[in-house]
């Protein structure tokens, strides 16, 4: 049973990848057709955010009174019809309304899948859960580029609806098995419901703050290495856009084979050792970029980056019941993925402004430092836990 519900996990999170990169693959076509300024797609992917903020938040309410199983339905069907939307959209106007449905089905599934491989599987499968959201994430735009060389973006998007629905399909066969599963979970824990805590509680309990900087930190700077790298190596190493462009997709593939590395190498290494090594990987591959390096080993360089990125996000996720306990995980794992969409929505344009007032070349110092930043704050964590001050509170 355990490997049919990881399996519609996995298929979820490919789903969950899907949508996230199709919007800016297809807005050079879309844009036109709406007589839109470019900069209209970064406000509808901050609407999308700012909706996935607001359901993360409140999944740990949600999961807790439907299930994971009825959240994963109704948020992926959610998506879907946000998706065909989009398909079917004659306004700029209407694609921000959809935004706010695709937004929300997000959050909550993100945060409810994630808390029950935490809860229920090994650290190997919540590196591979997110080596599937990587698959998703590339093949979203690959499939948009085919509709695209005919110059038809709905058909692109309508596509990926059509397997968000087949997905739905699959989940709503599963919810009588699902109900089941967390029916017995339930009984086994002697039908006792812990209190929903508010946000500031939760932040106020030991290690919450140094646990949620290290989300924000991580995203941050995942995100600005993807959005920033082919700028910094075009106009401070002087690389060809062409190749610059292309090192960036190996930064991205660095992060998605690394997680499926990771799965295997967590075997032998706890969470806390492969975070610890990823920081260090990370950090040591911002400082590279800053070295007067030949082009292909500074390009190389986003490659470590993406490489040693591959493991925190999931390591950092399936610590989350060993540092705050069972029984706040669901809660704790809504607010840490607020918190780290937060930090992919503003830290890139916050980035994006000071080099225009200064120069690109800030980029490898600031991956540097969130980098530093993230170290510091899983130490200050793992020395908590190690003086008891964390764990099943």
């Amino acid at each position: 049973m355990a490997t049919v519900f990881l399996l519609i996990i996995y298929l979820s999170f490919i789903s969950l990848g899907l949508p996230d990169s199709i919007l800016g693959a297809a807005w050079p076509v879309m844009r036109p057709e709406f007589n839109a300024p470019l900069s209209a797609a970064g406000f509808l992917s901050m609407t999308v955010s700012a909706s996935t903020i607001v359901s993360s938040l409140n999944s740990g309410r949600l999961l807790r009174r439907f299930g994971t199983g009825m959240v994963a339905f109704l948020s992926t069907l959610l998506t879907a019809f946000a998706l065909l939307g989009f398909s079917f959209s004659g306004s700029l106007i209407f694609l921000f309304l959809l935004s706010i449905p695709l937004g929300l089905g997000a959050g909550a599934i993100d945060a409810g899948l994630n808390n029950y491989v935490a809860l229920h599987y090994q650290a190997r499968h919540m590196n591979w859960l997110h080596c599937f959201w990587g698959i998703g994430a590339t093949a979203g735009p690959a499939i948009m580029s085919v509709f695209l060389h005919n110059g038809s973006w709905r058909g692109g998007y309508r596509t990926i609806a059509g397997l968000q629905f087949l997905l739905v399909l699959i989940l709503l066969l599963a919810l009588p098995v699902w109900r089941r599963y967390e029916h017995e979970e339930t009984a086994s824990q002697g039908g006792n419901a812990a209190r929903d805590k508010t946000v500031r509680e939760l932040l106020a309990m030991q290690g919450a703050k140094p646990a949620m900087g290290g989300f924000f930190l991580y995203c941050a700077s995942e995100i600005t290495a993807g959005l920033w790298g082919s700028s910094y190596l075009v106009e401070c190493k002087g690389v060809p856009a062409a190749q610059a462009a292309l090192w960036v997709s190996v930064y991205y593939a660095g992060i998605t084979i690394g997680r499926g590395i990771a799965g295997f190498v967590s075997i032998k290494l706890t969470n806390r050792q492969l975070i610890r090594c990823g920081q260090i990987l990370a950090a040591f591959g911002a400082l590279l970029l800053l070295l007067p390096l030949p082009d292909l080993l500074s390009c190389s360089s986003l490659l470590l980056i993406g490489l040693g990125y591959a493991p925190i996000y999931p390591a950092m996720l399936h610590e989350t019941p060993v540092r705050f306990g069972r029984a706040n995980s669901q809660q704790l794992m809504g607010v840490q993925m607020a918190l780290a969409y937060t930090g992919s929505t503003l830290m890139p344009s916050l980035l994006g402004a000071a080099a225009g007032l200064t120069s690109i070349s800030i980029f490898p110092f600031f991956l540097a430092a969130a980098a530093l930043g993230m170290l510091l704050c899983c130490e200050r964590v793992n020395r908590l836990l190690a003086q008891g001050k964390m764990g099943g509170q």
